[in-house]
């Protein structure tokens, strides 16, 4: 867990402090990569997969953070749309997740590192083969 900016340098508070764990932190940055278009999903690896068999929702699947008092670096493992163009949603994803945390947790962000683990391609429907004799 890390303590907000504003409370972080041993000032006294009248309430206590404010904490926000680390799991927050990255499903907020998980949420905030998939609302991007182009990507399809965050990948977990295997455990995730698992999880997503079991029918258990991991919102932060995908998502490594290092958090301290005052800054975050965040690593995210994600799917992109076949067509996509891949530099250009990694830089928009980066921008994403940068605005999104630093606006919900007040931490400075330092990086935000997109891996690409795959490609999502478009399901083609079957098409049943005609018969040979009528």
């Amino acid at each position: 867990m890390f303590v907000l900016n504003e409370f972080s340098n041993n000032e006294s508070i009248e309430n206590g402090t404010v904490k926000i764990a680390d799991d927050v932190v990255a499903i907020i940055a998980g949420i905030a990569a998939t609302e991007v278009e182009g990507v399809a999903g965050m990948s977990g690896g295997i455990t995730g997969g698992i999880t997503e068999m079991l029918g258990m929702k991991n919102l932060s699947k995908g998502v490594k953070v290092e958090v301290g008092d005052e800054e975050a670096a965040i690593d995210l493992y994600i799917i992109v749309e076949y067509g996509s163009n891949i530099s250009e949603l990694g830089k928009k994803v980066q921008e994403n997740v940068k605005n999104t945390l630093e606006t919900m947790t007040g931490l400075n962000i330092i990086e935000v590192n997109v891996n690409i683990l795959g490609v999502n391609f478009p399901k083609e429907p079957k098409i049943e083969a005609e018969a040979r004799v009528k």
